[in-house]
């Protein structure tokens, strides 16, 4: 890599770590609960929204059922979180959902669960980001006029200081993690004593709004769809989960009990704050609507299309703290910092999944890779590029792409939960042991309880959803799954033609004989050193050869090879419609068809240049010739270099850095040290 553009990499992301400080980056848990749990901590700040949002359908008299939606949230968290306890310390190797559904249930139900979490894992980017964007706005204007712009600069942000490494980045979320969550709990603690204690009569900017009902009314089945639909954008409070089950791998010893104590952590903070926020979002009396500028009413009027309504989080903390206060400002940077940063679940969790699939042969090889500072950045980079594309497409709308969310999420637990069943079942087949088969008796009724409430929240999420925006989700997933199945195929197929080649013996049985061409064009210092070099190879039978484009130049050459005394035979092909990759492939394929056990070897007399615009100027027939003989069965081509001045500015910048390395060095480690060890030497003929 030339100094231009090391120089910079290194300010971005830092100099390079060797492979052997691996185990210098693993989180201790204060440092992994941030790091991994931040998407269903922050999820807090949109999931009351949503609720109200879908409700306010029916009349600000629907928000008397947001209790029981929070209630019914609150239980499916506790039972998720119970259901991944068990899967963290069953499955510790951080495959997750993906290990699981493939270990019990088989390859297809684990490549569904995969492109399920992967479409998820973008779309946590997308949602995060654009409600990041959302709450930041309420106390910087800049930012709610400009959403997309900066969405999209807060998403290579955040890439690079993932780029960094895993520990690096955690270190930068967990301050403002936990002055949300302290944040947080102080609203609740603070809003709970003026209401209870003192009597305050609090009330949210929109209190003394009017919520304009599109289907007031509603009764039997239409309010139970209604309640379900509530119900299933509430969940997304649960989005994130799962990645601590992948991440288990980055977590200090003893890595299944620290991740399974994160899970406990994580879950209590998590319905603690959801439930705080509703009950004061319902004390302070906020109004949401889903279309504000035409259902939200101002002394009777609508909003209209300039006004800009406030997350639930907001209002509340404007009646609590007073708006403007300095508790709100810090609440409000910290609430759009930590939605921010819970993408950085995402950016941990898509990574290493993304690696474990290329791995089995799912994805490139190139995603199990790790970067410089020991992060997957190929798998980094893409998420950041593919959650980029969705909030320009969306305009960085929350409300937009929380319809896309949850439905990856729901499929994975699912999935995942049937598994367990299956690995419980496998494991009290075989275990005589009393008090082991009471706990493994105990794991899995919750598996089964997890098993049968996601999956009642799946269909009800597939069923409210589809419509508005769920469909975008499942074709993902297809794309995904469709994408996955044929990189297997093509590297099953690679393998099995490979191993069939050894098998047979082809790879190992010598040719007759070995046909040198070497090509010409003019007889220069290049062609002399390529005629040189295939001298020395030896091989059965050697000549040049030039394509006659224009008659006057082939003469020329023609008489100053005779002039030389070439020993070489130089032959001509005619070429009528002044073709030059054309002849020479017809001749060497003429070669192989009349002596099918040779091998044609092929030099080619190639420039070697500094500058990339002047590659533009060379080597392009020579790329040409390259690439069509490459697919020419018992053609072996070989690239004959000459050195331009030029290339000595790039030789010289090279050698002048003395730390130096290739890149990828640090992926395959130090280079072995080889050592030769001299033969024993004879004296005389006497033994020693």
């Amino acid at each position: 890599m030339s100094k231009l553009t090391d120089v910079p990499k290194r300010i971005l992301i830092g100099r390079a770590l060797r492979s052997d400080r691996l185990g210098e980056t693993l989180l201790p848990k204060r440092i992994a609960l941030p790091v991994f749990a931040s998407d269903p901590l922050s999820s807090v700040a949109y999931a009351p929204s949503e609720v109200l949002l879908v409700l306010s359908v029916a009349g600000a008299s629907a928000y008397a059922f947001s209790p029981w939606i929070a209630v019914a949230v609150v239980v499916l968290m506790f039972t998720v979180v119970a259901s991944y306890r068990q899967n963290v310390r069953a499955y510790p190797s951080g495959g997750g959902d993906y290990e699981v559904a493939t270990t019990n249930l088989g390859p297809r139900a684990g490549l569904t669960v995969a492109s399920a979490l992967l479409v998820d894992y973008v779309l946590t980017v997308a949602v995060s980001i654009a409600s990041g964007v959302e709450n930041l706005g309420s106390a910087i204007p800049f930012v709610t006029e400009n959403k997309t712009l900066s969405a999209v600069g807060m998403i290579l942000l955040l890439m690079l200081m993932n780029l960094r490494g895993v520990r690096e980045s955690g270190k930068l979320f967990a301050v403002p993690t936990y002055v949300f969550v302290a944040g947080v709990f102080l609203m609740i603690t603070w809003g709970a004593f003026r209401g209870l204690v003192l009597g305050d009569n609090m009330k949210a900017p929109t209190a003394g709004y009017t919520l304009h009902a599109e289907q007031g009314g509603l009764a039997g089945f239409a309010l139970v769809f209604l309640l379900l639909r509530a119900f299933s954008s509430g969940c997304a409070a649960l989005t994130g989960v799962e990645a601590i089950s992948n991440g288990v791998p980055a977590f200090r010893k003893p890595k299944s009990r620290n991740a399974a104590t994160t899970l406990a952590m994580m879950g209590g903070i998590a319905v603690t704050m959801f439930c705080g926020i509703v009950a004061l979002a319902l004390a302070t009396d906020v109004k949401m609507a889903e279309a504000p500028a035409r259902d939200l009413l101002i002394n009777g009027e609508p909003a209209g299309p300039g006004y800009v309504q406030n997350p639930v989080i907001a209002q509340v903390s404007a009646a609590v703290f007073g708006e403007g206060s300095f508790l709100f400002i810090i609440l409000a940077g910290a609430t759009g910092l930590v939605l921010f940063l819970a993408a950085n679940t995402a950016y941990n969790g898509f990574p290493l999944l993304g690696s474990i699939l290329a791995q089995d042969r799912y994805l490139p090889r190139q995603l199990h890779t790790r970067g410089d500072r020991l992060a997957f950045s190929n798998g980094i980079v893409f998420l950041a590029g593919a959650a980029a594309v969705l909030v320009v497409v969306y305009d960085a709308d929350s409300t937009r792409l929380i319809q896309l969310y949850i439905v990856g999420v729901f499929v994975s637990f699912t999935l995942s939960q049937v598994g367990m069943i299956r690995h419980w079942n496998r494991h009290l087949c075989t275990t005589t042991d009393p008090a082991r088969r009471r706990r493994m008796h105990r794991s899995r009724a919750i598996n089964t309880f997890g098993a049968f409430f996601t999956g009642v929240v799946l269909v009800v999420v597939l069923v409210t959803k589809f419509a508005h925006g769920a469909w975008v989700a499942l074709l993902g997933m297809l794309i995904f799954y469709v994408t996955m199945t044929a990189i297997r195929r093509h590297y099953d197929g690679v393998s099995e033609e490979l191993a069939t080649a050894r098998a047979s013996g082809e790879e190992t049985v010598r040719p007759s004989r070995v046909h040198s061409i070497v090509l010409v064009s003019t007889l220069h210092k290049p062609t002399l050193r390529a005629l040189a070099y295939a001298k020395l190879m030896r091989s059965h039978t050697l000549e040049a050869v030039t394509v006659g484009v224009d008659p006057d130049e082939t003469r020329a050459l023609q008489q100053e090879w005779h002039q030389r005394e070439i020993e070489i035979p130089l032959k001509v092909l005619d070429s009528p419609y002044r073709e030059i990759t054309r002849p020479i492939i017809e001749y060497v394929k003429s070669l192989r068809r009349d002596s099918p056990g040779d091998v044609v070897s092929v030099y080619i007399p190639e420039y070697i240049v500094g500058h990339w615009y002047e590659q533009l100027l060379h080597n392009q027939s020579a790329l040409r010739l390259k690439g069509r003989l490459l697919f020419t069965p018992g053609v072996m081509v070989t690239s004959v270099p000459w050195q331009l001045d030029s290339s000595d500015a790039a030789k010289k910048r090279a050698h002048k850095r003395a730390d130096w390395s290739a890149p990828g060095e640090v992926r395959r480690g130090p280079a072995a040290t080889s050592t030769t060890v001299p033969a024993p030497r004879k004296e005389n003929g006497r033994k020693g």
